[in-house]
């Protein structure tokens, strides 16, 4: 299987250069790919910057360059409620683009593309089981290009949204990959509580980004022993 991997920013992204030996580095402009043999699959790994039209940009590299069967992501995010506390690893079940609003034209809610039924984006059935199975948490993710640091505001959007974390990338990488029929899966770790903000965020990215990291290795050696 071939698998295209998009980690956003660079402290997540050297998590994965620190465990995992690249065989292959390939510069495309300015993009960086790393080729990885891991468990009967071939991973091609980028770094797509921070915010949804980076990481829409690295999607759509992976799927037209490489023709990958599955887009993966790990990455950090921040906590919506009490409950979703430090470290916890999950797996998007599905993404609300709170960012996209056209309810001024069309009605229905923020987040609401004109050919959806609602503001959900949904992650692939099949991969999201398996992360299930696994013993990763299923979570409603914000996303948006904004590092939402206030816990009003976190408990806006878990109010209006069921959400229970939230980032920068899932929608892009979501809608970018569903528009090609590529199925796609959002692992995450939270690093910062919805009473934390920048200062918690800088102390725990590291460590929950190596959290995640290691989900995300579980979901892959799955995903090689069911090809």
């Amino acid at each position: 299987m071939k698998i295209g991997l998009v980690v956003a920013i660079i402290e997540e992204f050297q998590v994965l250069l620190d465990r995992l030996k690249c065989e292959v580095k390939l510069n495309e402009g300015p993009i960086a790919v790393y080729e990885y043999l891991l468990d009967g699959n071939t991973i091609y790994a980028v770094r797509s910057g921070a915010g949804e039209i980076y990481a829409a940009g690295a999607v759509q590299h992976l799927i037209s360059a490489y023709n990958v069967d599955v887009i993966l992501n790990f990455g950090i995010v921040g906590a919506l409620t009490e409950e979703t506390g430090l470290l916890l690893t999950c797996v998007v079940d599905k993404a609300v683009h709170y960012g996209f609003d056209i309810t001024a034209l069309e009605g229905g809610v923020p987040g609401q593309y004109s050919d959806c039924k609602d503001p959900y984006i949904e992650t692939d059935r099949r991969l999201l089981s398996i992360a299930v199975s696994l013993g990763l948490k299923p979570v409603i993710c914000a996303s948006a290009d904004v590092f939402v640091a206030k816990s009003e505001k976190k408990a806006e959007l878990a109010r209006l949204y069921g959400a229970e974390i939230c980032e920068m990338e899932s929608a892009g990488i979501l809608l970018t990959a569903k528009r090609w029929g590529v199925p796609c899966l959002l692992i995450k770790a939270v690093s910062d509580t919805i009473f934390g903000g920048a200062e918690e965020y800088d102390r725990m990215e590291r460590r929950a980004a190596e959290v995640c990291f290691e989900a995300l290795m579980r979901v892959i050696e799955e995903l090689g022993g069911k090809n």
